[in-house]
């Protein structure tokens, strides 16, 4: 087992903005007294609970099962009009969307209809709270899902808010293999509609395995163009090129005037940063990756791959057509057609012609997101107590042919190892198995409470690699309280961190060149993956794995037989496209 990430673990208590009865008479009494209903004039009511409830120790039992059923699929698909192979949902790009309630129980069916390929789905930024048996990521908390198999997901909606759901099977995601998730609940401000999902996502017009022979080199790819919502125009004019038949079309939505309008953005990028913004309108944001904030307002919203925002959008522009702009920042990644990333607002539902509006927004050239100052969560939860250590993990990279093909790649390496995992032996099943001591490749750290609540730890990345790229760092199975960031070497100034309710999120962006500092809470026993999400970054094993609590990780009875027969099905499973990355 690799010696453990962290010198300590410290008790804190955590400051919150609402006083949580201890009484259940008093706690019911209080729910009859505030219970109201969520309506476009009182979007901070959630019948018995509030936008001031703290979900982190709080859920609705509503006692409802939302089950859905999702095919995984590979075939043509010609998303801005130029024919190619990809990976769907159900045939679509993007996937349905999938809607529930706080509180709801989840219950998905996925069945895994390619011929030749494994996948696993993992359902991004959800807690899965003593649930990491569900979390979705092969080689950790499951094994592939063979082909013709079907493996059945169920997880309780502890938060609300946007999210989506994706493959977490080497490059598929980046294929089309994605789908939004929405989980209603309260809100920091009123809005008359929810318009759902808008996805960001860049597009190349050849298979992600294709650009990967090239990627795993550690050159970056360029891609194509992008996809807003699955969908955006290719110009198709005097190319002979067969596969371009100029079929495709923006994506659209009507405004009526007066009304306020909720979109919840997600970038689902392979290696993209957006800078999203519509043409004549002002966005107040209102959540990020399910964490609700303090309301701002702003030109634009800058996401970086992973993140979500939700954003509430006016209609008070003078009736007319305009453009909806993902707002590439070619500073980040290259894009043959940054521009044309685009869709469109009318206020005019019969309207055909194209927007001549202008863009007044300053485009930016950062890749870290936005402000850490913009974004205060509305529960206020402090990192108190944290103790006198921290330890910097450093982030480097490496490239050591040793003529095997399937490792023969560029390695990015954290924690001195480069993750490389079995989808055929996950984590967990060695924890099931009574392991203590996992594969160096595996690149697992081991953290474990010690019985105060609530304890934490805390993360430094340093970015000793001098190559000036920022790396969208993702966790499982925890939102992370972002205690600072910053180019330069980290000087070991904890004094410095800000501990006072400071930006919580499930993904933040490491600077290049600099460091991420962020702090979590140890209550989620399981195996859970921290990751670049950066596409090519996690196939280049930019990713190490916590195991936490290991004496406490539980499955139920029936998610465990699930689990072995995942397992079973893989082993008898001989995949004609062996695996040549990191396997996330």
């Amino acid at each position: 087992m690799r010696k453990s990430l962290f010198s300590f673990l410290a008790t804190a208590a955590g400051s919150v903005a609402l006083s949580i009865p201890t009484s259940p008479d008093a706690l019911l009494q209080q729910r009859q007294s505030s219970s109201c209903e969520n309506t476009p004039t009182s979007r901070n009511c959630w019948g018995d609970y509030s936008i001031d409830t703290n979900y982190y120790e709080t859920t609705p039992d509503t006692r409802n099962i939302k089950e859905y059923w999702l095919s995984v699929e590979e075939g043509s698909c010609a998303p801005d009009g130029y024919q190619r192979r990809c990976m769907t949902f159900n045939g679509t790009i993007p996937g349905p969307t999938l809607i529930a309630d706080w509180g709801d129980n989840l219950v998905i069916h996925v069945t895994n209809n390619m011929v030749n390929n494994g996948t696993s789905i993992h359902w991004h930024g959800l807690r899965q709270l003593n649930n990491t048996i569900n979390d979705g990521v092969p080689g950790v908390s499951q094994c592939g899902i063979a082909p013709g198999q079907t493996q059945t997901y169920r997880m309780r909606v502890t938060q609300y808010g946007s999210t989506w759901y994706h493959s977490h099977f080497s490059l598929q995601y980046a294929e089309g293999l994605y789908g939004g998730m929405i989980l209603r609940g309260p809100a920091t401000a009123n809005y008359d509609e929810d318009l759902g999902v808008l996805f960001l996502h860049d597009w190349p017009h050849v298979e992600a395995f294709a650009l990967w022979d090239i990627a795993r080199l550690g050159f970056p790819q360029t891609m194509h163009t992008g996809l807003i919502n699955g969908t955006n125009t290719w110009d198709c004019s005097g190319s002979a090129d067969p596969n371009c038949a100029g079929t495709g079309k923006k994506f659209e939505t009507v405004f009526e005037s007066g009304k306020k309008y909720l979109l919840r953005l997600i970038n689902a990028g392979t290696d993209a940063v957006f800078q999203f913004s519509i043409d004549g309108h002002n966005l107040t944001v209102i959540a990020h990756d399910l964490v609700p904030i303090v309301p701002y307002t702003t030109d634009s919203v800058q996401i970086t791959i992973g993140q979500r925002y939700d954003v509430i959008v006016e209609a008070n522009a003078d009736s007319g057509n305009y453009w909806i702009r993902g707002g590439w920042i070619s500073n980040c990644a290259p894009n043959e057609n940054p521009a044309n990333i685009t869709g469109i607002v009318r206020y005019d539902a019969s309207s055909t012609t194209d927007p001549d509006s202008s863009s007044t927004v300053t485009a930016s050239t950062s890749c870290l997101g936005e402000p850490l100052e913009s974004a205060v969560p509305h529960l206020s939860l402090d990192v108190t107590n944290m103790g006198g250590g921290v330890v910097l993990e450093d982030l480097d990279f490496t490239f050591d042919p040793v003529g095997n093909p399937a490792v023969n790649y560029f390695h990015w390496t954290i924690n001195t190892s480069s993750l490389r995992l079995d989808w055929g032996n996950p984590t967990l099943k060695q924890v099931f198995d009574g392991d203590s001591i996992f594969p160096t490749e595996y690149n697992v750290v081991s953290v474990n409470a010690t019985g105060t609540d609530p304890e934490w730890a805390v993360l430094v990345i340093q970015d000793l690699s001098q190559l000036n790229l920022a790396h969208p760092i993702h966790m499982h199975g925890h939102d992370f309280w972002v205690l600072g960031m910053g180019s330069g070497t980290f000087d070991g100034n904890t004094a410095a961190f800000n501990m006072a309710n400071p930006s919580r999120r499930d993904t933040a962006a490491l600077p290049g060149n600099g460091y991420l500092a962020i702090a979590f809470q140890l209550d989620n026993p399981g195996a859970w993956l921290t990751h670049c999400h950066i596409a090519w970054h996690a196939s280049q094993g930019l990713s190490l794995e916590f195991v936490e609590n290991q004496a406490q990780i539980a499955a139920d009875p029936t998610d465990r037989g699930v689990f072995d027969d995942i397992c079973s099905s893989w082993s008898m499973f001989n995949p004609v496209f062996p695996q040549d990355d990191s396997g996330i």
